[in-house]
């Protein structure tokens, strides 16, 4: 296993880290056993960095890995590095309320997660949304009390823009920024790349495969269940679907001449930004979890690159990543 540094003042960390939202919500039912098994499997090949958020399933998914940690070889769960998202305000039936940044519930938040982690503290612990409610001063002030009592190790931003990044790094060390960045959501490149790296911030990526849509297995007929956040999402809908996946069929041609998956292709894409940049894949299934770690294995030079780019070029994605209420919540798009 390869490894990387989140930021300067981050952990070394596998160079894939395992997002394992998708076990627990918003891409349709998982299997209990197969999830804990990619885990399992995840630990085995050396990924030591398994994100969540506190509200996956509110509170499924840090179960779930609370029960794949206990289950797993000692060496192997005293490696494993936890990345939690919190703040979400969510109802019974699933609707979002917006995000909480209070100090006081933000350690509210961490009590309730390091219980269902059973875990004694949490490595990296950062907001999912900026709350515009709360200065973010005073949310990482509070997550910064949690380090200096030992219930974090690090702080972390998620779906900031550059000025609020600049604000919380004046506040305290900033680990790493979580934000998507793939080939089809490459936005970061503007500002907030820029920022992060004049700061010493890393980036942990997710959205890699764009949620399935480069990842070389969705059918052009791609049915959604009433679960599945892609059944709403404007890139999954109508025309927008199909040009997505006329660049993903554009990305395969590209990938085979190569030897490699759609999925390992645009992987690799990622891992190629820069050695600060930490791919987070969402496999499900132990065989989606092996396809992406052939991404490890893949070098791309300098016309690799360009041929990828060619196939998918900057902005060429076809609807925005997120419904219209949702974006509204992204501080890193104002």
């Amino acid at each position: 296993m390869q490894h990387r540094t989140l930021g300067t003042t981050g952990p070394r960390v596998s160079a894939l880290g395992l997002g394992c939202m998708g076990m627990s919500a918003l891409y349709g039912d998982a299997d209990r056993a197969e999830s804990v098994a990619t885990i399992h499997a995840a630990l085995d090949a050396g990924i030591t960095l398994l994100d969540t958020g506190d509200f996956y399933g509110m509170g499924h998914n840090e179960l779930l890995i609370g029960e794949a940690l206990r289950s797993a070889p000692a060496a192997l769960r005293e490696k494993a590095l936890t990345s939690v998202k919190f703040g979400a305000l969510r109802g019974p039936d699933g609707a979002w309320f917006g995000y909480d940044g209070r100090p006081a519930a933000v350690k509210t938040f961490a009590a309730y997660s390091l219980q269902r982690l059973g875990v004694d503290h949490i490595d990296v612990y950062r907001i999912a949304r900026v709350d515009p409610d709360v200065p973010i001063e005073e949310t990482v002030g509070a997550i910064a009390e949690l380090v200096e009592a030992g219930h974090v190790r690090h702080i972390g931003l998620s779906e900031a823009g550059p000025e609020t990044i600049r604000r919380a790094a004046s506040t305290a060390p900033i680990t790493d920024l979580q934000i998507e960045y793939s080939l089809l959501s490459r936005g970061i490149e503007r500002q907030i790349l820029p920022t992060c790296r004049e700061l010493g911030i890393g980036i942990t990526a997710y959205g890699v495969l764009s949620r399935g849509l480069i990842g070389g297995h969705m059918h052009r007929d791609a049915q959604f269940a009433a679960n599945d956040f892609r059944g709403m999402s404007p890139r999954f809908q109508g025309e927008n679907l199909q040009r997505n996946l006329d660049l993903a069929d554009a990305l395969r041609k590209v990938a085979e001449e190569r030897g490699a998956s759609v999925a390992q292709t645009a992987i690799a894409w990622v891992l190629s930004r820069g050695e600060d940049i930490v791919p987070l894949v969402g496999a499900r299934r132990r065989d989606r979890l092996t396809e992406a770690l052939g991404a490890l294995d893949i070098t791309l030079g300098a016309a690799d690159i360009a041929a990828i780019e060619e196939a998918v070029p900057a902005g060429a994605a076809a609807g925005e990543r997120y419904p219209a209420a949702q974006m509204t919540h992204l501080d890193s798009e104002r």
